[in-house]
């Protein structure tokens, strides 16, 4: 983001009342480190757990690794704003929140997809372990990678290229490509419509995988005989359909709209759904729904207990 005369940023937050800044911040510093370690403790029991070791798990080791990254990104730039009292953020700083949290955020979106594939082939195809073996599950990662970066990068460097004149604050918590539209003194009528043109892209593209696979889904279990058969192919996908709709619901809330220079307070509290309080539930939407992975939980803790007491 090329400026004339603007080197940092005033962050306005979600709030200037003193008392519920408080508040905002032991409900965002715990939902952080709730987040964090919840994350963390499915990374963990995926890398040491030997039944874990197949691509669906591995799949969600990264998802995993991806909402640490996310909401690390956001929420403790923000907590240091209010224990500080300091809402300045420098120009390169700013920037650097952009990069990260948008390239979290869409290659997310792609896992996300690539997740909605696997789970079409658990549950539709014969010899799901020779399908999705390990070298499989790298290549997608590292595609979904791909994808993310190569969306991002143009959006960026149009970025770079903004000017900022006179007005430095941004109503927000974070620096997101929405708000810096809104004061940015260029012509931004180009960037917003390329900012909707790949979010539509994103989705779409990512959506249609999702409802094909969960179409091939659905039709394979309704033609299952047994009907505990049924309830254990549902049980497996139910976890990633609660955490696609809560994503793809709240991304298409805050992108999809006609132009960045409306008001940005409502998209506010979507965004703390998204980079707080959504890293926090998914650990327990995949933990408390899976039997294997409670299991390696369960004897994990076994283990530790065991441990402590000799």
């Amino acid at each position: 983001m090329r400026n004339r005369t603007v080197t940092t940023f005033i962050l306005l937050g979600l709030t200037d009342d003193p008392q519920l800044q408080v508040l905002v911040f032991i409900f965002l510093f715990f939902n952080y480190m709730l987040s964090v370690s919840g994350n963390l403790t499915i990374i963990t029991l995926i890398f040491l757990d030997s039944h874990l070791k197949i691509a669906m798990y591995c799949f969600l080791q990264n998802f995993s690794f991806f909402e640490i990254s996310f909401t690390s990104a956001c929420i403790p730039r923000y907590l240091y704003n209010i224990e500080t009292g300091d809402n300045l953020i420098t120009y390169n700083a700013c920037v650097s929140q952009v990069f990260f949290t948008d390239l979290f955020g869409v290659t997310e979106f792609f896992l996300l997809a690539t997740m909605s594939y696997d789970c079409f082939v658990a549950i539709c195809k014969l010899h799901y372990v020779t399908i999705m073996n390990s070298t499989v599950c790298r290549r997608l990662v590292f595609c979904c990678w791909v994808a993310g970066l190569f969306l991002i990068i143009r959006l960026f460097i149009l970025g770079l290229n903004l000017e900022f004149c006179d007005s430095n604050t941004i109503d927000h918590f974070i620096c997101d490509a929405s708000p810096l539209l809104k004061i940015s003194c260029s012509n931004t009528w180009f960037m917003e419509q390329t900012v909707i043109i790949c979010a539509v892209l994103t989705l779409i593209m990512t959506l249609m995988c999702v409802i094909l696979s969960y179409i091939c889904i659905i039709k394979t279990i309704l033609g299952f005989p047994i009907a505990q058969q049924k309830t254990k192919a549902f049980s497996t996908c139910s976890s990633h359909i609660i955490v696609v709709s809560i994503t793809y619901g709240s991304c298409i809330f805050i992108y999809i709209k006609p132009s960045a220079k409306e008001s940005v307070a409502i998209n506010k509290g979507v965004t703390v759904l998204t980079t707080s309080i959504a890293p926090l539930l998914n650990p327990f939407i995949y933990t408390l729904r899976n039997k294997q992975v409670k299991q390696a939980f369960n004897d994990s803790v076994k283990r530790n207990a065991l441990f402590l007491k000799k």
